[in-house]
């Protein structure tokens, strides 16, 4: 055997009995007025192993109707998904240590990479030979879908006419591996086949989807037709998308293998939309060194959209308000961005396909990678590195704040090296960088979206600091031979291991880059790869005269939350009055002090030009500097070789040089932030100057004109900020004959276009002595509005206006007296702004502008009046803008102003309806949009006191997000964000103390919390590490303080130091007979027995309409149970033992009965009787202090069994 086949049977061992080689999925059906679909899969299965009875297929919220062998053999099944019910025998505790077990538990049973899938499918033992001869099976499961709360959306919108007439459409959407919603399928990544699709729909619309178009068949009546596409290169099922609607077709004029889709009149948008995609083809072709690796093409955009794009195999599903005509300008570079993202994907993502989830974010950095070349050429340099920075710094700031974000979860083993990276015990700086977060970060349906986010994010700059590393040709060149692989492995036919080259391992990569490159990587991936956290650097210098020598110091603190620790070169660049200079330090400790010196020496009253880095040579007023001194300003990590944050101190003179003088965007933003921390005029001047400075780039210019406002009001007493701000407006965009009138609106320039809006954004926000707006500013803006002229400009003026609107919002400050409902009461100021906002809202329903940005504008200038004390405090208006039927950002803005209500007034009345919103709302993007405002404006936080924090809202949340969230696995994990926000990890303390809430040691006098309140040790060790105490139980505890339980004769003073030991012990007492990190999949939840079917079942499977009922087709098993053998989701779950916790006194009375019903209450004890029991068999002494101590015992018994019959 070949070196090549060893690696790739060692590198592709698949977890299941099973290979699958083809698949068949046929749609017969699509009912818009139900919003159901019916139809059929077959799947070509080869065995593995002999002697395998058993096929486990994934399938959520399907019925199933029949399963069939070779068409030959019925096939009995069941259906068993714990995910429908995380936390099923949880009744008390409500905290996210246990749910996070609980939820990982339930998501790995079902998991397909671990050989585990909802439907169980018995083979018959007449079709048991081809398994053990190991031939191929063909598995036929008929299902339907009706009404499906996920993975497939219906828009009908509600008028007269037929479905195609109002534009009624569907499609498919989710997460990885959420196929699963609307087909039978094996879904993971790492089973790529063959695909044949058949979708049968009325003759007007239009089914798109994967593959190649093959044929379209009319039925004899013409009323329906069915579409045929063929995969003949083999891809996963969660590649596999589907769009169904009266779309409008456009094939690409410059490339007719791609076909671009619409809704009906939105034709003229999709051409001027669509015309830049073969651009990003020929840049992605000629950088890869191949070709697009499918036939064809196909851009879908539709409406209500889980996501603004969404790439599968040949398909992008794109929202459909992502089309624009030629006169916008704002939404372009959004667009743009999307689609060049979508097509990287195709051949990082849908062609080559993640082996496993620990592997996916090479897919992901390497698909956002390409697209940051493809930008950095359309849109420049100082584009791509200012985007860049803004991911670095969003990354920086979401560790600090959460926590790590690890890459690669898994243990893995680079080359060359004998140790495995990612076991063991977590250090303390493993912990703080990322092992202490309130959710699972092995599972894409574990994760939280904003952490999702943020890997995306990471595995970019993870994979631009290996361009760093090895260079930009070489990592391109290990893109060409993955994908050359890839091909070549596409085209054979099919065997156990034919395919393993279309899948991406992380280990695999590795050994590419280091056989490519040369060079040794392992150190820096073990840093960004298997760990967590970023690497803050806070630095100063000192220049020592004498010697001519900078004294640098760079000091580091890993011990905080989301800081790592770093070791290894670091880059210095010193600009000197002789050019600029770069230095390696080398960083060993928390604390570096280095000693550079210095290439020039202090200039006194001598003239020269100054070389910058780029070669230029500019002239320099020296008079601000040190003249002892020849450093102009001094730069950590220029380049941005790691994922860090540099806090550097240095005088206010050497921020005005670099934004003066520095080429790089990156630096001079840098410079004008710290300048905010140096209100001066000097200061006020270098800002004034950069602002005015055609030839800055744009973005620069228009952070300057935000920090200049707050250096304004820092000198309100010395400068007047507004009347120099309009000024500077005036000097730019006056007419050049008289400048004090503002010209006619010309956006061909669109830098200048992009300042235009800033600048009465930042105006606005310039207060007077009296923390007031200027009545200068307040008529300057009214005039900016009331003379805008846009009808000689070819672009579009709406995001213009909107600008303006929000400048008038700015400019609102609190009311001095109660408000009235008078208009007549209020400020004359105060009437301008309300005039003008309800005029444009008034304009904008005659004329509506693209995207209503208008109208968004003026929703939140009315919630700004609101709060500010101007307009009476109602939620009335939002609410009716908030409906569903109104434009998606409208609603948005509505919603955002309601939310932002609840934390200003406190009302619960809109946080339940707030909550309704996110239960049922119709569109998913909504649910979830409403749910991550509410994360980043809270009505309340975590441990303070507030009157929405009630018991009712954590019943609520709790059953949403353990019951309510099945299919939607994005809006579970919004949920537990939420929940993590308003109540910690802990047991919420606003939760009423239970039934023997406290116990009672007689003996030492002493009272301790009862252990079924304490989360279970060894699930919080699961996840946090050995020996590691919940660093929010004593929050649980201060609240039973609260309620007045506080205990006489020193009892309160012993309690906490009882608590840290019942935590640290294993629980016993209060333990169901499930543990709780098992989510209740052992056999004593699941009962072995065929017959022990629960008659309330959730969920039930319909009999064939041919055949009679047998004993699989009858009912499926309700959450959480099975019906044949059970499958055991983890080696580490065991089962408290049931005799142990019988022999007890009392215990096994309260013990449910083994039904159905999964609802077993939990099994307590008493504390004190253990200890005393223990002091009596230990204890020899006189007899008659035996029988008095046994007369103890006695009563403390019969105490503690009227205690349990109480409970």
């Amino acid at each position: 055997m070949s070196r090549g086949a060893k690696r790739q049977d060692r590198s592709f061992e698949s977890p299941r009995d099973f290979r699958l080689s083809h698949q068949i999925l046929c749609i017969t059906g699509v009912n818009f007025s139900r919003k159901s679909i019916i139809g059929y899969v077959e799947l070509h299965l080869l065995p593995l192993r002999s002697n395998v009875n058993r096929i486990k297929i994934n399938s959520k919220q399907c019925r199933i109707y029949r399963a069939c062998i070779n068409e030959v053999w019925e096939a009995s099944f069941l259906y068993s998904d714990p995910t429908l019910a995380v936390c099923q025998n949880e009744a008390k505790q409500h905290d996210l240590n246990y749910f996070s077990a609980c939820h990982y538990d339930a998501v790995s049973f079902v998991d397909p990479d671990k050989g585990n899938g909802e439907l169980n499918i018995k083979i018959p033992q007449d079709a048991m030979y081809l398994v053990n001869e190991q031939k191929m099976l063909r598995v036929s499961i008929e299902f339907s879908l009706e009404r499906p709360s996920g993975g497939m959306h219906f828009v009908v919108p509600e008028m007269e006419g037929s479905m195609a007439e109002r534009g009624a459409h569907m499609f498919t959407y989710g997460i990885e591996n959420a196929c699963r919603l609307w087909f039978p399928c094996i879904d993971s990544y790492s089973e790529p086949c063959t695909w044949k699709l058949e979708f049968t729909v009325d003759a007007a619309m239009i089914a798109v989807s994967c593959g190649d178009l093959i044929e379209t068949v009319y039925t004899p009546d013409m009323k329906k037709k069915t579409f045929h596409y063929v995969l003949n290169l083999p891809t996963s099922a969660a590649n596999i998308a589907l769009a169904v609607g009266p779309f409008e077709v456009l094939v690409d004029p410059y490339m007719p293998e791609v076909t671009h889709f619409c809704l009906p009149k939105l034709m003229p948008l999709l051409e001027h939309t669509t015309e830049y995609l073969h651009q990003a083809f020929d840049f992605l072709e000629e950088s890869l060194g191949t070709r697009y690796p499918f036939s064809y093409y196909k851009q879908v955009f539709v409406d209500e959209a889980f996501v603004d794009a969404a790439a599968y195999m040949s398909v992008t599903i794109f929202n459909t308000n992502l089309l624009h005509s030629s006169r916008i300008i704002d939404q372009t570079f959004l667009t743009r961005r999307l689609m060049a993202q979508a097509l990287a994907e195709q051949f990082f993502g849908c062609f080559i396909n993640p082996e496993t989830w620990s592997d996916a974010w090479l897919t992901k950095g390497i698909s956002k990678y390409l697209t940051g070349l493809l930008l950095k050429k359309t849109f420049g340099v100082n584009e791509y590195r200012y985007h860049i920075n803004r991911e670095l710094t969003d990354l920086c700031n979401y560790e600090q704040e959460i926590g790590g974000v690890v890459l690669h979860t898994d243990p893995i083993q680079l080359p060359g090296v004998k140790e495995i990276i990612g076991t063991g015990n977590p250090t303390v700086d493993e912990v703080n960088t990322g092992n202490n977060l309130y959710f699972p970060n092995k599972h894409p349906h574990t994760i939280s979206w904003k952490y999702m986010e943020m890997r995306e994010i990471k595995a970019h700059l993870v994979m631009r600091l290996i361009e760093l590393k090895i260079g930009q040709d070489l990592i391109l060149q290990v893109f060409n031979k993955l994908l050359s692989l890839a091909t070549q492995a596409a085209t054979q036919k099919f065997l156990y291991d034919t395919w393993s080259n279309m899948l991406i391992s992380t280990l695999g990569f590795l050994k590419l880059l280091s056989t490519v490159s040369g060079k040794d990587l392992n150190a820096f991936l073990d840093q960004w790869l298997c760990r967590g956290g970023i690497v803050q650097f806070q630095g100063s210098f000192h220049f020592n005269r004498k010697r001519n020598v900078v004294e640098l110091e760079l000091r580091q603190d890993p011990g905080r939350t989301g800081i790592a620790r770093y070791v290894g070169p670091l880059q210095v660049t010193i600009q000197e009055l002789d050019g600029s200079f770069t230095h390696t330090l080398q960083v060993e400790d928390n604390l570096t002090k280095g000693e550079i010196t210095c290439h020039s020496k202090s200039r006194r009253h001598k003239k020269k030009k100054i070389p910058l880095i780029n070669g230029e040579e500019v002239d320099m007023d020296l008079s601000a500097m040190d003249a002892d001194s020849p450093v102009l300003w001094i730069r950590v990590d220029t380049e941005m070789t790691l994922l860090r944050q540099v806090i550097f101190q240095q005088p206010d003179y050497q921020w005005q040089y670099q934004l003066r003088y520095e080429r790089d965007i990156v630096a001079q933003i840098e410079a004008i932030q710290n300048l905010e921390n140096f209100a001066s005029q000097p200061s006020v001047g270098t800002l004034t100057e950069t602002i005015e400075n055609d030839q800055c780039f744009y973005r620069v210019r228009m952070t300057a004109a935000h920090s200049l406002t707050k250096i304004a009001n820092g000198l309100v007493a010395s400068y007047s900020g507004h009347t120099a701000m309009i000024a500077i407006f005036k000097r730019l965009f006056g007419a050049y004959s008289c400048p004090d009138i503002v010209r006619q609106n010309k956006f061909s320039n669109f830098q200048s276009y992009f300042l235009q809006k800033t600048i009465p954004v930042a105006l606005a926000k310039i207060r007077n002595a009296h923390g007031l707006c200027p009545k200068e500013s307040l008529a300057f803006l009214v005039e900016l509005i009331k003379y805008n002229d846009n009808n000689r400009n070819k672009f579009s003026d709406n995001y213009y206006r909107a600008a303006l609107i929000d400048a008038l919002t700015g400019t609102v400050t609190p009311a001095v007296a109660m408000v009235s409902t008078s208009t007549e009461s209020l400020t004359p100021e105060t009437k301008v702004v309300l005039e003008e906002v309800t005029r444009c809202l008034n304009l904008e329903k005659l004329l509506p502008c693209y995207h209503h940005t208008v109208t968004v504008a003026c929703l939140k200038a009315i919630l700004t009046l609101q709060k500010n004390g101007h307009l009476p405090s109602d939620p009335t208006l939002f609410q009716t803008y908030a409906q569903y039927g109104h434009f998606m950002e409208i609603r948005l803005a509505a919603l955002e102003a309601l939310v932002d209500y609840v934390k200003v007034e406190t009302n619960a009345d809109i946080l339940s309806w707030l909550l309704d919103i996110v239960e049922q709302d119709p569109v998913p993007t909504v649910r979830h949009t409403v749910l991550h405002m509410l994360i980043r404006n809270p009505p309340f936080k975590h441990k303070e006191q507030s009157a929405l924090s009630t018991d009712a809202l954590v019943e609520r949340l709790w059953t949403f997000i353990n019951s309510g969230t099945s299919h939607d696995s994005r809006l579970r994990c919004d949920a537990v964000d939420f929940y993590y926000v308003l109540f910690g990890k802990s047991r919420p303390s606003c939760l009423p103390i239970p039934e023997l809430g406290m116990v009672l040691n007689l003996k030492e006098r002493k009272t301790t919390l009862n252990p079924a309140l304490i989360p279970d040790s060894e699930s919080y060790e699961k996840w946090y590490g050995k020996g590691k105490k919940n660093p929010e139980f004593h929050s649980s505890f201060s609240s039973f303080r609260q309620h007045g339980l506080e205990t006489a004769g020193g009892a309160d003073e012993g309690m906490m130091s009882d608590l840290d030991s019942s935590f640290d012990r294993k629980r016993h007492s209060s333990s169901p007979i499930i543990s709780p990190g098992s989510t209740s999949m052992q056999s004593s939840s699941y009962p072995e027995r065929e017959g022990d079917v629960s008659i309330d079942s959730k969920i039930r499977v319909l009999s064939s309409p041919v055949d009679d009922y047998n004993e699989s087709q009858t009912l499926m098993s309700p959450p959480g149970q099975e019906m044949l053998s059970p499958s055991t989701p983890s080696s580490n779950i065991k089962e408290e033992p049931v005799d142990s916790l019988q022999s007890d006194g009392g215990t096994s009375s309260r013990l449910a009965s083994d039904t159905g019903d999964s609802n077993r209450p939990g099994l307590h004890r008493n504390d004190s009787k253990q200890s005393l029991s223990s002091d009596t068999s230990k204890t020899q002494k006189k007899k008659k202090k035996k029988e008095k101590h046994k007369h103890k015992k006695h009563k403390h018994e019969k105490g503690d069994k009227s205690s349990s019959s109480t409970h």
